[in-house]
C-alpha cells in the first residue's frame, strides 16, 4: 500500500513538473529576449521537434539569453523536419489542387452568398424609365442579392512545372423578390466569364509574402439590349500577398477599347477605376473583408465594400455586407449606391 502511494505521488509530481515547464516556456514566448544569434543545443537524448510550436517551446526551454524571439522563429521554420503552420492562402491553394484532381468537382472562385435582406437607399430607375417610357412601376428598397462564382482548371503546368490555366464564371443577381406589384422581377443580373494563367510564388517583399501572381482577361456584361445594355472587357494582373493573419490582393487592369458605336458605357473606368484592392483579416473563424476601387483622378470616384463572415452551422456561415460608391452592378456603374444587407455565405475567399 505504501509503495503504491509513493508511486502515485511520484506520477503526480512528475505531471506537475511537466505542466510547470510548459507554462514557463509559454511565458518566455511572450517576454522580450536579448539580442544575439546563439541557441543552446537540444539536451542529449531528447527527440527532435516535429512541429513549429514544439520547436519554439523546446528552444525557449534551452535558449541562450542573447537570442531574439524573431531569430528563434526563423530557425524553427528552417529546421529540417519541422512542420510549419500553413497560412490560409497556402491551405486554400493546396485544397484546390486536391479538389481539381477529382472528377465532377468545380471549385469556388469569388465568395458565394445569398443576402436575404438587402437594402439600398436609392434604387436606380433612370435606365428602366428610358427603356420602358410611359410605364408606371418602381423598385423596392429591399431585395435579394446573391452571387454564384465557380472556377475550373483547364491546363496544369503549362510551362514545365509552373503556370496553370484557369477559367471561371461569376453570376451576381439583384432580385426584387418582395415586389409583388411588378411580379418580382430580377432587376439586374451580371455575367462575368474570365480566364487567366496563375503562378504560385513564394517571394518576400517588405515583410510580405507574395503567394501567387495571375495574368488574364475578363468580360463583364448584364446580357441586356438597348438602353439597358452594359458591358466591358479587361486585361488584368493580380498579386496575392500575406503577412500573419492579414491577406490582400492588388488587381490593376486595362480596359480593351471599343468603337464608339458599340460602346454602351464609354466612361465606365471613370467610375470603376483602373484597379481593385481586396483585403481579408482572419480572427479565428471570423473573416473581415475590405474592397476598394478608385479612379485616382481629380474627379474622384470609386467604391468601398466592407464585409464580415462568421460561423453558423457546420460549413454555413453568416454574412454581412456594406457597399458604398459606384459599380455595385453594371446597370448602376454610374449611379451612387449605399446599401447594406445580411444573409448566409456558402464559401469565402479563405
Amino acid at each position: 500500500m505504501r509503495k503504491q502511494m509513493k508511486g502515485e505521488r511520484k506520477r503526480v509530481t512528475n505531471g506537475l513538473a511537466s505542466i510547470g515547464g510548459r507554462l514557463v516556456a509559454g511565458l518566455l514566448l511572450v517576454l522580450p529576449l536579448g539580442s544575439g544569434t546563439a541557441i543552446a543545443a537540444t539536451p542529449s537524448g531528447a527527440p527532435p521537434s516535429n512541429s513549429y510550436e514544439e520547436c519554439l517551446l523546446d528552444g525557449l526551454a534551452n535558449v541562450s539569453d542573447e537570442i531574439t524571439v524573431g531569430e528563434l522563429k526563423r530557425r524553427c521554420r528552417q529546421q529540417p523536419g519541422t512542420i510549419v503552420p500553413k497560412s490560409a492562402v497556402v491551405k486554400r491553394l493546396e485544397e484546390e489542387k486536391q479538389a481539381e484532381e477529382l472528377s465532377f468537382v468545380i471549385t469556388p472562385h469569388h465568395p458565394n452568398y445569398i443576402i436575404a435582406a438587402y437594402n439600398t437607399a436609392d434604387p436606380n430607375m433612370g435606365p428602366f424609365q428610358e427603356a420602358f417610357p410611359g410605364e408606371e412601376f418602381s423598385f423596392q428598397d429591399t431585395e435579394l442579392k446573391f452571387q454564384l462564382s465557380l472556377k475550373f482548371l483547364l491546363w496544369n503546368d503549362m510551362f514545365g512545372s509552373s503556370g496553370d490555366l484557369y477559367a471561371a464564371y461569376t453570376n451576381r443577381s439583384f432580385w426584387q423578390a418582395f415586389n409583388k406589384d411588378i411580379s418580382s422581377p430580377f432587376r439586374e443580373t451580371n455575367h462575368e466569364p474570365e480566364a487567366w494563367v496563375q503562378f504560385d510564388t513564394d517571394w518576400n517583399l517588405l515583410g510580405l509574402t507574395n503567394r501567387l501572381v495571375a495574368v488574364g482577361i475578363n468580360h463583364q456584361s448584364n446580357g441586356q439590349a438597348g438602353p439597358l445594355s452594359r458591358s466591358w472587357n479587361r486585361v488584368f494582373a493580380q498579386f496575392v500577398l500575406e503577412r500573419d493573419n492579414l491577406y490582400f490582393s492588388v488587381k490593376p487592369w486595362w480596359r480593351i477599347p471599343e468603337s464608339r458605336s458599340d460602346d454602351d458605357n464609354p466612361d465606365i473606368t471613370d467610375y470603376l477605376g483602373n484597379f481593385e484592392f481586396q483585403g481579408v483579416y482572419k480572427l479565428g473563424r471570423h473573416n473581415f473583408g475590405l474592397m476598394v476601387r478608385n479612379n485616382l483622378d481629380s474627379d474622384n470616384k470609386g467604391a468601398i465594400q466592407l464585409d464580415w463572415s462568421f460561423p453558423l452551422i457546420q460549413r454555413l456561415r453568416g454574412y454581412v455586407q456594406w457597399f458604398n460608391g459606384y459599380g455595385e452592378s453594371m446597370i448602376d456603374y454610374d449611379h451612387y449606391v449605399n446599401s447594406i444587407g445580411i444573409g448566409v455565405q456558402l464559401s469565402d475567399r479563405l
